[in-house]
């Protein structure tokens, strides 16, 4: 009896198109599967670098200002969070704690930063004797109790505020409202996916070696060139891929920001294809074909071993 019903999903197919229809299934379970997994790790670092202790970063900064206000005799100091704790990219054990210490007394503009920071210096080697301080031409870095917090002076002239610039030698206006706006702006536009995918690129940009590594600003920078006018998929796996494919191009030149912050955020890193660069360039670039390697072979502990900064 032949009857019209019945017959099951593939009747009409041939045994050779099930088998295709078969195996396409399959490998989109797989490609789920392999997706979830390997967003549930991400989510779990991400978990790890949110871990922070932001009162101990307070506290630790209120006692730079109590031994620098001791020092620097009738001039005021306002701390302002600069950086990675107000953007929320700070990520616990790798990023510095950039920390504004705006003065505000007499004749500040006629004193060269580099003799700000000299004060700032002979202090904070008298007063944390015990922590690891780091001085370059724009700030110095104190580390204490596993906490990095990089302190730059900023004088206010007017509305604008400056801070040292390149050489140390004098006064730079720099625009941190307008960088802050533009990384919100950005950031929102892309599911508030770029701050999570900042914090991952940070950890894994930590396992360069020194010289090598790419400064926090210079990352976030780098991530609202790489996502502005970004269209993929708005979830941090995908755009940590973006990242990485857009950065190993875009290290090797120099930011062109309107925000006024580029001279700040890459000039350390020299001239268009400077061998800076060009090692800044090769390390973004093999960790771009390592994760295009995981996603070929399906591999969660591949991208594990990426996101663990292990190497293979």
């Amino acid at each position: 009896m032949g009857g019209s019903g019945g017959g099951g999903y593939f009747r009409n197919e041939s045994p050779e198109s099930v088998k295709v229809s078969l195996r396409r299934e399959e490998q989109a379970t797989a490609n789920q599967t392999f997706e979830a997994e390997v967003s549930a790790q991400i989510g779990d670092l991400l978990s790890e670098y949110n871990d922070r202790d932001e009162d101990a970063v307070r506290r630790l900064l209120d006692k730079v200002k109590q031994s620098l206000a001791a020092k620097l005799e009738d001039i005021s100091i306002t701390p302002v969070f600069g950086g990675s704790v107000r953007k929320h990219t700070y990520v616990n054990g790798i990023s510095d704690v950039d920390a504004l210490l705006v003065l505000k007394g007499d004749g500040l503009f006629d004193v060269p930063p580099s003799d700000v920071l000299d004060d700032f210096e002979a202090e904070l080697r008298r007063r944390f004797k015990d922590a690891n301080l780091l001085r370059d031409r724009m700030s110095v870095t104190l580390e204490d109790d596993d906490l990095n917090l990089q302190l730059l002076p900023a004088v206010r002239k007017g509305k604008n505020l400056l801070i040292p610039s390149a050489s140390g030698e004098e006064w730079s206006k720099i625009k941190p409202e307008a960088f802050f706006r533009k990384l919100t702006e950005i950031n929102d536009q892309c599911g508030r996916k770029v701050v999570p995918t900042i914090k991952i690129v940070k950890g894994i940009n930590d396992t360069f070696s020194e010289g090598q590594k790419l400064s926090g600003y210079h990352i976030e920078s780098l991530a609202i060139e790489a996502f502005r006018d970004y269209t993929g998929p708005q979830n941090t796996k995908a755009m940590i891929e973006h990242f990485f494919d857009f950065a190993k191009d875009g290290v090797l030149s120099p930011i062109r920001d309107s925000t006024g912050q580029s001279v700040h955020v890459d000039g350390y890193a020299g001239s268009k294809k400077s061998d800076c660069r060009k090692l800044m360039a090769q390390n973004l670039d093999r960790v771009a074909r390592r994760i295009k390697n995981a996603n070929a072979t399906h591999s969660k502990d591949k991208w594990i071993r990426i996101l663990n900064q292990e190497e293979e």
